[in-house]
């Protein structure tokens, strides 16, 4: 009703437009009807109730609006709570990368010093081996030439005492030779 009295009051103290001639109390001027049917619109707004179902109305497009909000609000700090979370695990795994990085350089770095090792030690065997069989070689190469020399001297010997020998002293050497082989056996 407060609301009646202001807006009546309003319409009252504004002055008409002098648009209309004659008196204003009259259903002849076009401001007093005007002013009539305002009034009457008005009074079927209110009692319809219009100003409350527009309050509420707008009470819940502000709750609408409010809840919005909320959510919004909510959705923020759970966006927040994301960011925070895939930024910790961004970290857990650049550790973790770093921390296989440098696994993986001292595994390979000892992998190199076994290596160096195995080949040292593939050197050190290969050597010997060539030291072996240079070893062998001079063994078998003395053991050739002195089979060359029993050689080379049973026949110069055969020769020299096929030059000095008669066979007087050959079948002496025989008898000789059957003669010790005789006292052996025995």
């Amino acid at each position: 009703m407060k609301k009646l009295t202001i807006l009546l009051a309003a319409t009252a103290t504004a002055q008409p437009a002098l648009a209309a001639s004659g008196p204003f109390f009259s259903l002849n001027n076009s401001d007093f009807v005007v002013l009539i049917a305002f009034i009457v619109f008005i009074g079927v707004l209110l009692f319809f109730k219009v100003p409350s179902m527009m309050g509420k109305m707008l009470d819940g497009r502000a709750d609408g609006i409010k809840s919005d909000l909320d959510e919004a609000k909510k959705l923020r700090e759970d966006a927040q709570t994301m960011l925070a979370s895939y930024e910790r695990k961004q970290k857990e795994v650049q550790g973790q990368a770093d921390r296989i990085v440098e696994t993986a350089k001292a595994e390979a770095a000892a992998a190199a010093e076994q290596a160096k090792a195995d080949i040292k030690t593939s050197i050190e065997r290969r050597l010997a081996a060539a030291e072996d069989q240079i070893a062998s070689a001079e063994a078998s190469a003395v053991k050739e030439i002195r089979d060359q020399a029993v050689t080379v001297a049973v026949g110069a010997a055969n020769d020299i005492i096929a030059k000095q020998m008669t066979a007087k002293d050959g079948n002496a050497l025989i008898e000789d030779a059957i003669a010790e082989v005789s006292t052996r056996l025995n």
